[in-house]
């Protein structure tokens, strides 16, 4: 069986469940991704309770969409427990590059806690990486750098797997490189696509110590889903309702027939 149908299998089997402190404006779909895909999602933002729910978590998903400072001290009381437990973090870094306090806020939590996989866009990833850009908004910019030695760097820096998402999507653990090019345009009609990519990739690292391959299969199966979902869609309501429905049917036979995953030495 391809790798990636094993590990799906084995969430399906598992039932993970994934602690997640993530953004206001797409915590619904989030959890709903991860319920589609067969694990079990918690929002708990508290700073009361964020370290004894990540202790009962498999994955930590944390995303800086709508960060406060209340966000961020829950986000590091989650992050230590979950470095005690020895769960994967997953931070989805939205908007680094576009503000201070973002910049200032990532670094933090890159620097406190032992995060295992850093996601971004390319101006994201670039910015952390410390080149001079600006992310508009939450949304990329262009970077005029080789985004793969970035990707490999960054994650040789940061004993980290770092995963740059856009048209074609790079995975680095510092050795490896995956490029992963599933996926259709309609993703990008719906709001939260990155944020429900970060969900799947805490998902799949929760069952796949291997934190480079469970995230180039997490974002494989997603794009194969978003691919599948299109053929049935008129518009961004109507596909957003047929992407959860082919994440919860995704099978083994639609991932060998659709992945497009490319490993790079």
């Amino acid at each position: 069986m391809n790798k990636t149908a094993q590990i799906l299998e084995k969430v399906r089997e598992e039932k993970p469940l994934v602690h997640h402190i993530t953004n206001w404006v797409t915590i619904y779909d989030c959890a709903n991704v991860v319920r589609a895909v067969g694990a079990l999602p918690v929002m708990a933002h508290a700073v009361e309770e964020a370290a004894d729910m990540a202790k009962l978590a498999s994955a930590l998903v944390l995303n800086i969409g709508t960060l406060t400072n209340g966000v961020v001290e829950a986000m590091k009381l989650a992050g230590k427990a979950a470095n005690q437990k020895k769960i994967p973090i997953v931070l989805d870094a939205v908007g680094a590059g576009a503000t201070r306090y973002r910049d200032e806020k990532t670094i933090e939590l890159i620097r406190e806690l032992q995060i295992d996989i850093i996601k971004g866009n390319c101006s994201e990833i670039a910015r952390i990486a410390g080149i001079d850009v600006v992310t508009k908004g939450v949304e990329a910019t262009r970077v005029e750098e080789d985004m793969q030695m970035i990707a490999k760097k960054l994650a040789r820096e940061r004993e980290a797997t770092v995963v740059i998402t856009g048209r074609e999507d790079i995975i680095s653990d510092g050795d490896t490189v995956y490029i992963c090019r599933n996926g259709h345009e309609m993703m990008g009609t719906i709001v939260g696509t990155g944020c429900m990519a970060a969900s799947m990739i805490g998902v799949f690292a929760a069952v796949e110590k291997n934190y480079a391959r469970a995230a180039s299969s997490a974002l494989a199966a997603f794009g194969i889903a978003g691919e599948l979902a299109s053929v049935e869609s008129d518009g961004p309501g109507s596909f957003k309702e047929n992407f959860y429905d082919s994440l919860y049917n995704l099978s083994a036979r639609d991932i060998e027939s659709h992945e497009k995953l490319e490993e790079i030495l």
